[in-house]
């Protein structure tokens, strides 16, 4: 008698949908055009996604705190335009400071950064102190910041007009890189690991899961949710503020509406990475499979010539997908 388990395909399937999607995805695609698995290709998604990686970072540490932070897209986009007014050459004719010398590369990205993390700081003061819902008061930020870049980007001599003329320094932190790798992608690269190590690694870390897994529980236990709360809606905002610098850096050029929508792509990210809405839980890696997956939709359908308009459609079938199997997987735990 035979008594060795037949091994569960399903569950395995099941358990490791996001793979499964990605790898499905890449050979179908591969088969369509084979030069879709060339270096180039891969260094070309994995260069569009840096903003995005960097965005979702904030968001999972947000997600897994048990918050929203829908300001993220409209933040980086207000960073992108505030890197723009800053790295412009003196002598560019529609230049946003007239009377600013040439920065040096550390201002262009770590004022907006300072940026976001101001504003990050204000929503976890909404949030955690006003008790507003973190979805509705991120909302509402949202539709602030928009305004208030509509407002800066408005300013003569500019006058709404897209933002560039940027300095060598600028454009080549996004166009350029060392061994292989540009700068953008080594400095997502450091975000991951930041913020790997903050949740994995540290005090702080394990009281952002358990404030998001239970935050009565972690106020009881002498965790002071109020500082959690701050903390990861600046540590978003900030790297919103990196991501949006890095926007800019990357296309050479900035408008208001740059970061439109990216929040929704990074919570799906997120989502169908593995983090739970309900919050305390979620990963590092799979935040950034996550963001990876919606990069080879994004790319992919429009390397073998497909409209557009299908990534919509694709995208929205796996996150209802992974997110159904996702919750089922819970549920058979529970």
């Amino acid at each position: 008698m035979n008594n060795a388990k037949k091994f569960d395909w399903k569950n395995l399937i099941t358990n490791n949908i996001l793979y499964v999607c990605l790898i499905a995805m890449i050979v179908v695609i591969a088969i369509i055009s084979p030069s879709f698995l060339s270096w180039q290709v891969v260094s070309d998604i994995l260069i569009q996604s840096t903003p995005k990686i960097v965005l979702a970072m904030g968001l999972l540490v947000v997600i897994i705190g048990g918050n929203n932070d829908m300001t993220v897209g409209r933040l980086a986009g207000l960073a992108a335009v505030i890197a723009g007014s800053l790295a412009q050459t003196s002598d560019y004719y529609l230049k946003f400071w007239p009377n600013l010398p040439e920065m040096p590369l550390w201002v262009m990205i770590v004022v907006p950064m300072i940026v976001g993390l101001l504003i990050g700081l204000l929503s976890g003061y909404v949030v955690s102190k006003m008790k507003v819902p973190s979805f509705l008061a991120t909302l509402g930020m949202q539709m602030i910041i928009y305004g208030a870049d509509l407002l800066f980007i408005n300013k003569a001599p500019n006058n709404s007009q897209p933002l560039a003329g940027y300095l060598d320094v600028f454009n080549k932190f996004g166009t350029s890189g060392i061994g292989g790798f540009s700068y953008l992608m080594i400095t997502s690269f450091i975000v991951l690991f930041v913020t790997y190590l903050i949740l994995n690694k540290t005090t702080l870390g394990k009281n952002i899961f358990a404030t998001g897994g239970n935050r009565d529980a972690a106020k009881v236990s002498g965790i002071n949710v109020f500082k959690i709360d701050m903390f990861v809606f600046a540590y978003s905002g900030m790297l919103a503020g990196l991501a949006g610098a890095m926007l800019a850096a990357r296309t050479g050029s900035a408008n208001a509406n740059y970061g439109a929508g990216f929040e929704l792509d990074a919570i799906a990210s997120c989502i169908i990475g593995g983090a739970s809405f309900a919050g305390g839980i979620g990963t590092v890696p799979g935040a950034f499979l996550g963001v990876i997956v919606f990069s080879v939709i994004n790319y992919g359908l429009t390397f073998i010539g497909l409209l557009s308009y299908w990534q919509y459609i694709v995208k929205g079938l796996i996150i209802i997908i992974a997110v159904a199997l996702d919750m089922k997987k819970y549920a058979s735990k529970g």
